[in-house]
């Protein structure tokens, strides 16, 4: 199973695939955040920025004592006002690592033996990407756009955001994550920030033509509800065009949608509409997160997704 994405909606996937206890878990991430920790450390060094990542190794550090010691500490963020103030101990650890082991791959395996990890993290590209968006509303008249840079910037920008590139553009994509999509039987996309850890996936020519190439179930997992900033206002079927929009030549075979937050008829029909312009066939299934007071998150529940997605392998 190869699970693509970045930040908490990878988090969530990558311990649903836990759950499936598949033989073979393959996070590919996406490298292009230029805010906090991984920024400063992008900007520093040189190097990918390590969040999405470590966030990845966290989510499949070994499900004991001793793994969640690990998840703990890879997730823990120095407090204060001096230099390691809002560092991540992950991310300083991978940055060390890979100085050290020369390689970022390297660097990502070796946590990967220190958590015991159900399975491995990659890069999407081995080289870090910047985010620029066409947004409008961000002047008196809608019709302007204005060209936003940065991954940050992108998913907090108070206009809607029309397109996303990625700098440098066509950007190489990463060797493990391409040998990865060729063998799976399983590639999940989704869910996460439609624009910033989803889409740059398929502004990675390789990546597209891997997606393009392999034998695997694909599978699109949509987001709950729009994000403020930059997917306020988005349907669910609108984060289907999206996908269409900046690679057309994408065809997936499973769109998952959350059943609870499909309020008709007439946008389940919708969806499938949209679905089936990718391809793919469209399956509602209940998979949002409740908190311990029953009230439904914005997070999908990695039970309930595990279980949809072995509901969708067994009826390929």
């Amino acid at each position: 199973m190869v699970c693509l994405g970045g930040g908490h909606g990878l988090f969530q996937t990558l311990r649903a695939a836990r759950t499936l206890e598949v033989p073979t878990i393959t996070a590919v991430v996406t490298v292009a955040d230029d805010g906090g920790s991984s920024g400063r450390i992008r900007r520093e060094l040189g190097q990918i920025p390590p969040g999405d990542l470590r966030m990845a190794l966290a989510a499949l550090a070994r499900d004991d004592d001793n793994g969640r010691m690990w998840e703990k500490t890879l997730q823990h963020r120095f407090g204060g006002h001096g230099a390691l103030a809002g560092h991540a101990v992950g991310n300083l650890l991978i940055a060390g690592l890979a100085d050290v082991l020369g390689s970022h791959i390297a660097a990502l395996d070796t946590v990967a033996q220190l958590t015991q990890s159900h399975g491995r993290v990659v890069p999407m590209s081995e080289q870090p990407l910047d985010i620029e968006a066409e947004v409008a509303g961000l002047d008196d008249d809608p019709r302007v756009i204005r060209l936003v840079r940065g991954q940050v910037a992108v998913a907090t920008t108070p206009g809607s955001v029309r397109r996303v590139r990625l700098i440098p553009s066509h950007p190489p994509g990463g060797r493990d994550a391409l040998n990865a999509i060729d063998s799976a039987d399983v590639v999940t996309l989704g869910p996460g920030s439609w624009f910033s850890s989803v889409i740059p996936h398929l502004l990675v020519p390789d990546i597209v033509h891997a997606l393009a190439a392999t034998d695997a179930l694909k599978v699109v997992v949509l987001n709950l509800t729009a994000e403020p900033g930059e997917t306020s206002g988005f349907s669910a079927e609108r984060h289907i065009h999206m996908l269409s929009q900046h690679a057309p030549m994408l065809r997936v075979d499973r769109i998952l949608v959350d059943a609870t937050t499909v309020n008709s008829s007439v946008e389940l029909a919708n969806l499938e509409r949209a679905a089936a312009s990718l391809g793919a066939i469209l399956i509602a299934a209940d998979v949002q997160e409740h908190d311990e007071n029953g009230r439904p998150t914005e997070r999908h529940d990695p039970v309930k997704l595990a279980a949809a997605l072995k509901d969708i392998s067994l009826t390929r």
